[in-house]
């Protein structure tokens, strides 16, 4: 039987122990049904992992050294525009598989979700989105969490790409692609801009370009928003990052 994971924030941990938040409380004792002693995996969302078991009182794990796990191999931030609830809920948790390091959504001209100009609302939905993409790395096996940041408008979006990044603007009618195998990483990480349903807007388009970004293409298909911004992640993956080579190497022959 696999070890039971669980995500605790940095602030749970003393030396050798960590202090179990509701949500992993109830994880692991009241839908696990796991008991004192029972062995856990505890990883801080920064990269570091525990071996741990539960303490007597259910309310804390006794920790073994903490040993890194690697991080994903490119940095990718998806920038995304606002989608409706469950779809954007999709999205956060299959780029978080998928081992995207930010996220960061946008409200677009032609997003049908408003929540900017709504007090309090943007802050609540991206605390639901951070939950989903500890859950996302809970199950997929990662200790690093993806940064989640709360909804701003495109050029805030765009602003706070990390210098040096490439910026890649999915526009039907590109031809341009996401990213060209065989050739060495020459940026530092991938910023992935991907509009609403029914796409960005000409003004928009050219902001982006403004900001350095150049129009990239997933093929002849249309895709929906949300299918548009978990390809571009897993692309990125296939070319640049710890997935390149995993699925298309060649099947050596039969002895």
């Amino acid at each position: 039987m696999s070890v039971r994971r669980v995500y605790l924030p940095p602030a749970s941990f003393s030396p050798d122990r960590a202090a179990l938040t509701p949500e992993a409380r109830h994880h692991l004792v009241e839908v696990l049904r796991l008991g004192a002693g029972a062995a856990v995996e505890v990883f801080d969302g920064r990269g570091g992992a525990f071996d741990g078991r539960l303490l007597p009182d259910l309310a804390e794990v006794a920790l073994g050294p903490r040993r890194a796990v690697p991080s994903p191999a490119v940095e990718i931030r998806l920038v995304v525009a606002l989608a409706r609830g469950e779809k954007m809920d999709l999205v956060v948790q299959k780029a978080t598989e998928l081992g995207a390091t930010a996220i960061a959504p946008f409200e677009a001209e032609r997003s049908v979700v408003r929540l900017l100009g709504e007090r309090g609302r943007g802050s609540e939905r991206a605390r639901r989105w951070r939950r989903i993409a500890e859950e996302a790395s809970r199950q997929c096996g990662r200790a690093d969490v993806p940064e989640v940041v709360e909804p701003a408008t495109l050029d805030e979006a765009l602003s706070a790409i990390p210098a040096g990044f490439a910026i890649h603007v999915l526009h039907p009618g590109s031809r341009g692609p996401v990213a060209r195998p065989g050739q060495p990483p020459a940026a530092p990480g991938h910023a992935l801009v991907v509009g609403p349903e029914g796409g960005l807007t000409d003004d928009e388009l050219a902001r982006c370009l403004r900001a350095g970004a150049r129009e990239a293409s997933l093929g002849p298909r249309v895709l929906r928003a949300e299918t548009a911004a978990v390809v571009a992640v897993a692309l990125v993956q296939a070319l640049r990052g710890d997935m390149a080579g995993s699925f298309l190497d060649p099947i050596p022959p039969r002895p």
